[in-house]
């Protein structure tokens, strides 16, 4: 799995190489009923503890746009629902990773990518001061090709890459042809990877790989063939804004199958098979003493799972002129109660 860089304007992905996911020591979400073993005689004399415990609930805010949104939001929630005293603190992957496995301080981070920070994650978890609570997205992969609805409309049967190989004229520019296939900066990891699943679901003659110089470019592209409504083909993201801006469909690329994407990821492949792209885990962590101190929020940040497309429009609102990160968390909050309210163990107002 590949990613791009931490703290694009649009969204989130990374450029380094995702490790195998059995090089990540990860602990099922613990229920607050698990987090304390010790004798709980004592705690059922004094009756319930407070909702969030008797400490600040510190949750940390990474540098990219969605972690920033994500801290706001779980702070206006925690705040208005359980009468929680929040505070948010700057982090980033490596240094709040090392400290939650420290000293459990910040209490959350809502955005964890722990195969960028294996050995730190591993190492916190032995502490026993971190958990992780669950996953931060309802869908765990973050990579795939798309196309967009209106191409989707006009072929409702166009939805695998072998479906792409008899249509592949269509995605032709005027006089071509071959089909374009839009792929990432020639320097992102990713571009091999698309080279080479052309290659393994049969594609490489159907259709020329465009390969834009940046990110701009590749944006550029996308929305320039929206506007005209042109059949296009291209590798995106999630979470990310112009998945929003525009309205597209993901093509199923099949399972994930770890030797094959291997493979894939390799300049010299000697013989491509098909793979979808891998999961990512990506995680809310919580320091265990949230777990013994505050059971309600443990459980609460255990159900609170993003959908993409959630995301996706929080971006594209950030984008929007005058808007902040403060001011796209509390719209949401005002008016995404169908989200959230699952979160904090209510389905209605």
């Amino acid at each position: 799995m590949i990613r791009i860089l931490l703290g694009l304007a649009l969204g989130l992905v990374l450029t380094f190489p995702v490790l195998a996911q059995d090089s990540i020591t990860s602990l099922p979400p613990a229920s607050p009923s698990q987090a304390d073993d010790g004798d709980t005689s004592s705690a059922a004399d004094a009756g319930p503890p407070p909702p969030c415990g008797t400490q600040t609930i510190t949750i940390a805010e990474m540098q990219w746009p969605s972690a920033q949104l994500l801290a706001e939001i779980h702070a206006r929630l925690l705040k208005q629902n359980f009468d929680c005293d929040v505070e948010i603190v700057p982090g980033d992957l490596a240094s709040t990773g090392s400290s939650m496995g420290a000293n459990g301080q910040p209490a959350v981070a809502p955005e964890l990518w722990i195969t960028r920070i294996s050995d730190i994650w591993n190492a916190a978890l032995k502490t026993q001061e971190v958990r992780q609570a669950g996953v931060t997205y309802t869908d765990p992969v973050f990579e795939g090709w798309f196309i967009p609805d209106y191409v989707a409309a006009a072929h409702p049967d166009l939805k695998t890459p072998a479906d792409l190989k008899k249509y592949a004229k269509e995605f032709a520019p005027p006089g071509g042809k071959k089909g374009r296939f839009i792929s990432c900066p020639p320097d992102w990891a990713c571009s091999v990877i698309n080279r080479n699943m052309l290659k393994a679901n049969g594609l490489a003659d159907d259709f020329d790989i465009v390969e834009p110089a940046n990110r701009f470019e590749l944006d550029t592209l996308i929305s320039e063939a929206e506007s005209r409504k042109q059949p296009i083909v291209f590798y995106y993201w999630q979470p990310n804004a112009v998945l929003a801006q525009f309205g597209f469909r993901a093509l199923d690329l099949g399972p994930f199958n770890k030797d094959n994407f291997a493979c894939l990821g390799k300049v010299a492949c000697p013989n491509p098979q098909p793979s979808g792209f891998a999961a990512d885990p990506v995680i809310v962590a919580l320091a265990q003493w949230v777990y013994l101190e505050a059971p309600e929020v443990a459980a609460y940040f255990q159900r609170a799972h993003m959908p993409f497309s959630e995301m996706n429009t929080l971006l594209q609102n950030l984008n929007e002129p005058g808007a902040t990160v403060q001011s796209v968390a509390d719209a949401f909050v005002a008016a995404r109660g169908a989200v959230w309210q699952q979160w904090v163990g209510r389905t209605g107002q």
